[in-house]
C-alpha cells in the first residue's frame, strides 16, 4: 500500500538532540563521562517527557548532586543548545509533503515546557496536521498506547502510515502495529524512501 500520511519523530529527525556533544564542548569529555556516570540525566529527561515540570525536575536533580549542580543546571539554562540546529533537508521534506497535500503528523517524546521552547525557536515544529507530544499524554514511545493514541486521532488506517524515527525500538513497535516504517539515519535516505513510495518526486526531495 502506498502511504497516505507521514508521521515524524522530532529529535534527531527535524532538529538535532545531542546532550553528549553539548557537555563535551562545555566541560570536556572526561568530566562529561564522570557526570553522566554519576547522575542519571537521562532518567530525569524521561520524567520531563512524561509530563513532569521541566525546571523543577532539573533543579531537584541539582540539589541531589551538589558536586555537579552547576553542570546539571546547564540542562535547564542551555537546553536549546542541546536541541540545535535544525536539520534543514528534513524540514524541506516535510514542507514538500505538505505542499503536495500529504497529511503529516508528529509523534515525539517531549516535555510540555521543552516543546514550547523548541517551537518558539523552530516554528516549523507546529506546522503539522496534528501533533502528539508525550508530555501532554503522560505516555511515551515505545509504549504501544502512545501509538494507539495517534491511530485513534489521525483518521488513517495504521497500514497507511509511514513513520520515520531514529530509534530502532520505536520503529519496532510501529511495525508491529502495521505501520510502514523508516529507520532514520539521515535526511537523504528518508528522501529516497519518500520518492520510492511515490510521495515526492526527485526534485521535491532534494
Amino acid at each position: 500500500m502506498r502511504p497516505q500520511a507521514v508521521v515524524f519523530d522530532i529529535g534527531r529527525v527535524l532538529i538535532d538532540w545531542n546532550p553528549t556533544g553539548f557537555y563535551d564542548r562545555e566541560i570536556g569529555e572526561t568530566a562529561r563521562r564522570a557526570l553522566f556516570a554519576e547522575v542519571d540525566l537521562e532518567a530525569m529527561n524521561e520524567s520531563v517527557d512524561m509530563g513532569r515540570p521541566f525546571a523543577a525536575s532539573v533543579e531537584a536533580l541539582a540539589r541531589a548532586h551538589p558536586r555537579w549542580a552547576r553542570e546539571i543546571l546547564l540542562w535547564r539554562d542551555r537546553w536549546l543548545d542541546m536541541a540545535s540546529p535544525a536539520i534543514p533537508h528534513t524540514v524541506r521534506l516535510k514542507q514538500a509533503l505538505r505542499d503536495r497535500g500529504v497529511p503529516v503528523f508528529a509523534l515525539s517524546n517531549f516535555g510540555v515546557e521543552t516543546f514550547d521552547i523548541a517551537t518558539a525557536a523552530y516554528p516549523f515544529l507546529l506546522d503539522f496536521d496534528r501533533i502528539w507530544v508525550s508530555g501532554h499524554h503522560g505516555m511515551m514511545k515505545p509504549d504501544p498506547e502512545f501509538y494507539a493514541a495517534l491511530e485513534q486521532g489521525c483518521g488513517h488506517d495504521p497500514a497507511a502510515l509511514l513513520f520515520a524515527d531514529d530509534r530502532p525500538e520505536n520503529i519496532v513497535i510501529a511495525a508491529r502495529r502495521g505501520w510502514q516504517v523508516h529507520l532514520f539515519d539521515g535526511p537523504q535516505g528518508f528522501a529516497e524512501r519518500l520518492v520510492a513510495d511515490g510521495l515526492l518526486n526527485e526534485e521535491d526531495a532534494r
